[in-house]
């Protein structure tokens, strides 16, 4: 099992990184707290496979636990679906020593940490990611949001974890599509601020998408070791966090004006990457090779990289209302090469257009 430390001071937390971990969840958060209860929030499918093993981990601690399930996809994650968990929470009588579990993936983490960061103020969390994304990613770093109908993420707020337990074993189970969603998170990492990790995904393709557990051991600890960086620097992305939205400007709109339903989250990344990566090159900021190289190796991922049919004018609009907008300023996360790139304040429409 390998440990990661996010040094953030009296919010600091450690991510375990690990095989047939998740039977161990109450064991690793006494280390850290002693709940009054427990409630695990999950997917009927997730529960359905891990559900039992997980609770009974808190309920081998002598903590009352409790499992609620939450609807599957990415529509679940809005304020309707918060307030039936605060409903939930009630009825259970959960206190301000209650502890919130995430056991699944993105949707999950952000969801529960959505609530755990609002009933009665705060109460204390811990992120048992179940998805490529989410242990690379959204479980890390304390963002938690639900959508708003014009636009993702919109309404939430920065609330770290207590802890991070990744279970690898729990990639076996996902989809195709869910794990090469994953992916897109994975190359992002690569294209920000690691040219080794980059080369490695380019390298080790089949290998990774056969599931290699050496090969998803390196890259989920070199993808969390580099967002924990990230975050030590700027937690609440003033204005370094925000090279952690590369291909998410525009991955965002992409998931807004499809109705979160005809792309995964990392499938409109992966779009948002190479689009963002040929606004770098028409704007003289990196040379043709790097697009060229991120669509080969997205394409060899299994990951889209076209731009769907969409009104360029709502893409545009939709662009407006990302978090990284001030001032009426569309901000981007732009490329320079592979491992370093460039927060740009202020894109003009028409550059934009270009490339849609």
């Amino acid at each position: 099992m390998q440990r990661l430390t996010i040094d953030l001071g009296k919010r600091s937390y450690d991510i375990l990184i690990g095989s047939g971990i998740r039977n161990r969840g109450g064991e690793f958060l006494k280390t850290v707290l002693n709940p009054s209860r427990v409630v695990v929030v999950t997917h009927p499918s997730i529960n359905r496979l891990y559900g039992e093993e997980v609770a009974a981990s808190f309920v081998a601690q002598g903590w009352a636990t409790d499992i609620i399930e939450v609807p599957e996809g990415e529509s679940a994650k809005n304020l309707s679906q918060a307030e039936k968990l605060y409903d939930r929470l009630l009825e259970l009588q959960c206190d301000r020593k209650s502890a919130l579990v995430a056991l699944g993936g993105g949707v999950i983490g952000d969801l529960a940490g959505f609530v755990a960061a609002t009933y009665q103020r705060g109460i204390p969390f811990m992120q048992m990611p179940t998805t490529l994304l989410s242990q690379v990613d959204s479980s890390v770093g304390g963002k938690t949001a639900v959508n708003h109908p014009k636009g993702k993420n919109i309404i939430g707020a920065f609330y770290q974890p207590r802890m991070v337990v990744a279970d690898l074993e729990t990639l076996k189970t996902l989809s195709p599509k869910e794990y090469r969603a994953g992916l897109a998170e994975i190359v992002k990492y690569g294209v920000i601020s690691d040219a080794k990790l980059f080369e490695f995904l380019e390298t080790h393709d089949k290998k990774i998408l056969n599931r290699d557990h050496e090969c998803l051991s390196h890259i989920v600890e070199t993808s969390c070791a580099i967002k924990s960086a990230v975050i030590e620097k700027d937690e609440r992305e003033i204005h370094y966090r925000m090279i952690l939205n590369f291909g998410h400007t525009l991955g965002h709109a992409i998931e807004s004006l499809t109705d979160y339903s005809r792309f995964t989250h990392g499938e409109a990344v992966a779009i948002g990457m190479v689009r963002a990566a040929e606004l770098s090159c028409s704007m003289g900021k990196c040379s043709k090779d790097v697009p060229k190289r991120l669509g080969a190796l997205l394409k060899k991922l299994g990951l889209p990289i076209e731009m769907p049919e969409l009104d360029s004018a709502a893409v545009i609009e939709s662009l407006y209302h990302d978090k990284k907008t001030t001032d009426h300023k569309i901000k981007f996360v732009l490329v320079k090469k592979i491992g370093s790139i460039e927060i740009v304040d202020h894109i003009p429409e028409a550059e934009i257009l270009k490339v849609l």
